[in-house]
C-alpha cells in the first residue's frame, strides 16, 4: 500500500513540477492581455481565457437547474423504484461515454442546427455534467435525516416548502461540490467541443461570443501544440490550467469541509 501510494503522489507530482517549469517561463502579460495577430506573428491567448468563461458561465446556467431539478424528483417526488433506478443507471452510463462520442453527437445535433459556436458547445458540456450534477446532488439529498422532513410536515408545511427550506439547505454542500466538478471537467474537455466549438480564436463579447465559434484554453493548448508547433505556449496554456485544476480541487475540499462542520455543530 505504501508502495501504491508513493507512486500515484510522485507521478501526481512529477506532471505538476514538469508542465509548471516548463510553461511558466512563457507565461508573460502580453500573453495574457491580448490576441494572436497573425500579421505581427504575435500570440495571445485572451480570447481563449474567455471563451473558456463563456463556455462555463453557459454550460453551469443550464445544467445547474436541469440536474438539481432531476435529483430532486428523483429523491423527493419519485414513487416508482424502477424508474428511479432505470434513469440512475441511464446517468451512470452517460458518465462513463468517452468525450469524443459527446462531440459527435454535438455536431450532429446541435452544431449541424445551430452552427459551429461556443453554444453548441456548451449544450454538447451540458449533456456531459448532467449525470455528475444529478448524481452528487441525489447522494447529498439522501444525508439529509428524515426526521428533519418529518418535523416539518409535522408543523403542517407542505412537499415543496419542506424541499425548499429544509431539504435543500442542508444538501447545498453536495449541490456545491457537483458545481465544482462541473467546472473541472469543463476546463479539461476538449475533443467534445473541436467538434462543436471550433477553434477560432477572435476576441467577441459574451453574446457575441456564444453565437460565433471560439477556442477554450484546452482547444486552444491542441492547436498551438499540434498545428502551429508552439509548445511554449502550449505549456504555458498546461501550466494555466494546472494551476486551475489545483485550484478547483482545492476549493472542493474547502466547500466540503465547511458544510460538514457547520452540520455537525
Amino acid at each position: 500500500m505504501y508502495v501504491a501510494v508513493f507512486s500515484t503522489a510522485a507521478l501526481a507530482l512529477f506532471l505538476l513540477i514538469y508542465v509548471l517549469v516548463k510553461g511558466i517561463p512563457n507565461i508573460s502579460w502580453e500573453l495574457l492581455t491580448t490576441s494572436p495577430s497573425y500579421i505581427s506573428q504575435k500570440i495571445g491567448i485572451l480570447p481563449d481565457i474567455l471563451n473558456t468563461i463563456y463556455i462555463v458561465i453557459a454550460t453551469l446556467v443550464i445544467v445547474l437547474p436541469l440536474g438539481v431539478g432531476a435529483a430532486i424528483y428523483l429523491t423527493e417526488y419519485a414513487t416508482n423504484k424502477k424508474i428511479v433506478a432505470i434513469i440512475e443507471y441511464a446517468a451512470e452510463t452517460l458518465s462513463g461515454i468517452p468525450s469524443i462520442i459527446y462531440g459527435l453527437v454535438g455536431m450532429l445535433l446541435f452544431s449541424n442546427n445551430m452552427g459551429t459556436c461556443l453554444m453548441a458547445g456548451a449544450l454538447t458540456l451540458v449533456i456531459m455534467n448532467l449525470p455528475t450534477i444529478m448524481r452528487t446532488t441525489q447522494e447529498s439529498l439522501k444525508t439529509v435525516p428524515q426526521s428533519y422532513r418529518e418535523g416539518a410536515f409535522g408543523l403542517g408545511a407542505g412537499k415543496w416548502r419542506v424541499i425548499r427550506t429544509v431539504v435543500l439547505p442542508g444538501c447545498v454542500d453536495g449541490v456545491i461540490t457537483g458545481c465544482i466538478l462541473s467546472v473541472g471537467r469543463i476546463l479539461g474537455e476538449s475533443a467534445a467541443l473541436l467538434f462543436t466549438a471550433g477553434f477560432a480564436h477572435a476576441l467577441n463579447g459574451f453574446v457575441q461570443g456564444l453565437s460565433s465559434p471560439g477556442a477554450t484554453l484546452t482547444v486552444a493548448l491542441y492547436v498551438y501544440a499540434k498545428e502551429q508547433g508552439e509548445f511554449g505556449v502550449a505549456f504555458a496554456i498546461a501550466s494555466i490550467l494546472m494551476v486551475l485544476t489545483v485550484v478547483i480541487n482545492f476549493a472542493a475540499n474547502l466547500v466540503q469541509k465547511h458544510f460538514a462542520k457547520r452540520r455537525s455543530s
